[in-house]
């Protein structure tokens, strides 16, 4: 690793503009939300928003009890913590906020991505909060490409990012993946072969950690040569990681890519500024929250924030009120003990469904032990090399048992043999009667053909 205490030098912002979309380039800032910064000077008067006046909400406290992080020693947390919004936080919560976020958040996430990833401010980066990771995805995609424009995607990919590529008509490459994530062989095979007189991708896709729906973490090698072929090729990394905190492999985690390119021996000497990171709290926090944040180059995040103050105006006041006074009452320390247990957590629910797929589809299957995430990718073995989306949806169903057939997560929607499993909520019982009745479907059918 490289010396941290150095500044890197940033990417500068005239590098971005043929990165961005036409739709961003041309996109008319908010006429209120533009100007709604300047409320904060000092002896203004500001007749600028129609912000309701908070004498008439209803609402006059929010309390609400959440446990304590685990102890240092991994020990369940103390008794649960009270928490209270009133007066001022109250008003903040009811009331219209910043674009990107409420400010006490962004900072508290800004220190966390400094904590994790070794990332200070001033390095050419910025964070804004968005209404899920989701939410932020759909728009850095349409800030950062424009329709038809060729788009590089880690295969299998994510499902619901396929209709955010189709629906700008995008040519999605896909690059193959495997136990060890993303094939650099794959990647570099694509980009060097490319077409000549034809615009290489400006993007590339990728889910690092527990990858949905292989469940692969990416390994170190594999992420220093993807940096290596960002530079080479000159495209940007959308880093989609909402299974960050949900590693239980064994050894050392690799770091991220948004960490990576900052201090990582092979990037010594190269700017900064090629990763677009997405985080989210759905599967740490709570799911219904809907907070996700977007880390990365300040004129990417910008143009995320300009579709935002026209779209949705900003993410939830209340939601994000609630997430900071528990991240607060816990400090970066308890998150992260937290998150611990939450990884050991799913660690356990993973070797009771490993256990159940050695005891019913051993010899009818083929998998690899997922390092992260919520999900098993599975092969199939059948007839010809098969069909699970027939299997899944018609013979599993019927016999009680649903999963995911994998060509939902190929952008060219192929057939496949492979399925997506998630084992987060049922118990062993379940999961053992459930990976039962599969075996039985796929005995039935292999009888059958």
């Amino acid at each position: 690793m490289s010396d941290t205490t150095t500044a890197p030098t940033s990417l500068p912002e005239n590098f971005y503009p043929p990165f961005l979309s036409d739709v961003a380039k041309t996109r008319l800032p908010s006429p209120i939300r533009s100007l709604l910064p300047l409320e904060a000077t000092p002896g203004i008067l500001s007749l600028l928003a129609g912000k309701p006046n908070p004498t008439t909400f209803p609402f006059t406290s929010f309390s609400f009890t959440a446990s304590a992080p685990p102890s240092e020693g991994g020990e369940g947390g103390e008794e649960d913590i009270a928490l209270t919004l009133s007066g001022a936080e109250l008003a903040a919560a009811l009331q219209y906020g910043p674009t990107g976020g409420m400010a006490p958040l962004v900072d508290w996430l800004v220190e966390l991505q400094h904590t994790v990833h070794g990332r200070t401010r001033g390095e050419g980066w910025t964070l804004s909060v968005g209404s899920g990771s989701q939410d932020l995805l759909s728009k850095a995609i349409i800030a950062l490409l424009n329709p038809g424009d060729a788009v590089l995607v880690q295969s299998p990919v994510y499902a619901g990012v396929i209709p955010l590529f189709h629906s700008l008509h995008c040519d999605q490459i896909e690059v193959d993946a495997d136990a060890d994530g993303i094939s650099t062989v794959s990647l570099r095979a694509i980009l060097e072969d490319w077409p000549a007189g034809k615009p290489k991708p400006r993007v590339l896709y990728t889910i690092p950690y527990g990858g949905n729906p292989t469940g692969a973490t990416a390994t170190l090698d594999r992420r220093r040569e993807v940096l290596q072929l960002a530079r080479e090729h000159d495209f940007l990394i959308m880093e989609d990681d909402p299974y960050f905190y949900l590693f239980y492999g064994s050894g050392e985690r690799a770091p991220s890519y948004f960490a990576m390119e900052r201090a990582d021996a092979s990037c010594a000497g190269h700017p900064v500024g090629r990763v677009l990171r997405f985080d989210s709290i759905s599967k740490i926090l709570s799911a219904g929250m809907r907070i996700g944040f977007v880390t990365g180059p300040a004129p990417l995040v910008r143009a995320i924030d300009a579709h935002t103050a026209t779209a949705n105006l900003q993410p939830a006041s209340l939601t994000q009120a609630v997430a900071l006074k528990l991240l607060a009452a816990w400090g970066h320390d308890g998150f992260l003990r937290h998150t611990r247990g939450v990884s050991a957590f799913y660690r356990a629910k993973r070797d009771v469904f490993e256990a159940a797929m050695q005891r019913h589809l051993a010899g009818l299957a083929e998998w690899a032990s997922p390092q992260a995430g919520l999900f098993f990718w599975f092969k199939l073995l059948l007839p010809d090399g098969g069909d699970s989306a027939q299997l899944v949806r018609t013979e599993a169903f019927e016999r009680g048992v649903l999963a995911l057939p994998g060509t939902v997560f190929l952008p060219n929607g192929r057939t496949t043999a492979y399925v997506r499993a998630a084992f987060s909520l049922l118990t062993a019982e379940e999961v053992d009667e459930a990976l039962k009745r599969l075996r039985e479907t796929v005995l039935a059918v292999r009888a059958a053909s």
